[in-house]
């Protein structure tokens, strides 16, 4: 009976201690999408104004915010948006999910109003650059094109 005890007590208190999640408070203002998004087609956003902000979708601290964690549509309005780039040479895009990283506060974040931001390896096909776009799922934004990045146009 002891031998059982003593594990189910390191268990329990385990499982009780409260962890403090540290988030960079600057990413996670919410919502603020001002215009409404608009579908090529079911797997590709319509881009049409192009970011001025060098940092927009490069760096961590200025994400491109795509939204649909509460619907359910995260991981899908990620691939949406870059789905419509295009590289420097009009050239085709290839991604690849990266992982997660750099948690922050946002009011949709599922634990304790945190969320996390995906960070994609994007690169122009025949190119041998590489470039880092984060995007956050959790929190919506007007959509624009990354500096030095092209999209895809209405036909």
């Amino acid at each position: 009976m002891k031998k059982l005890l003593i594990p189910l007590v390191f268990i329990v208190i385990a499982c009780s201690a409260k962890k403090k999640i540290t988030a960079n408070e600057d990413k996670g203002v919410g919502d603020t999408r001002t215009k409404a998004v608009e579908l090529l087609d079911n797997n590709t956003y319509l881009l049409t104004e192009q970011s001025d902000d060098k940092t927009y979708g490069f760096d961590k601290s200025n994400p491109i915010k795509v939204g649909g964690v509460k619907t359910n549509e995260g991981p899908v309005n990620e691939r949406r948006f870059l789905n419509a780039l295009f590289g420097p040479g009009n050239k085709k895009m290839t991604y690849f999910r990266a992982g997660s990283c750099c948690p922050f506060k946002s009011p949709n974040g599922f634990i304790n109003n945190v969320g996390m931001l995906d960070r994609y390896r994007v690169t122009e096909i025949g190119s041998k650059d590489t470039l880092d776009i984060y995007i956050n799922m959790y929190d919506t934004g007007d959509l624009k094109i990354p500096v030095g990045l092209k999209a895809k146009v209405k036909k």
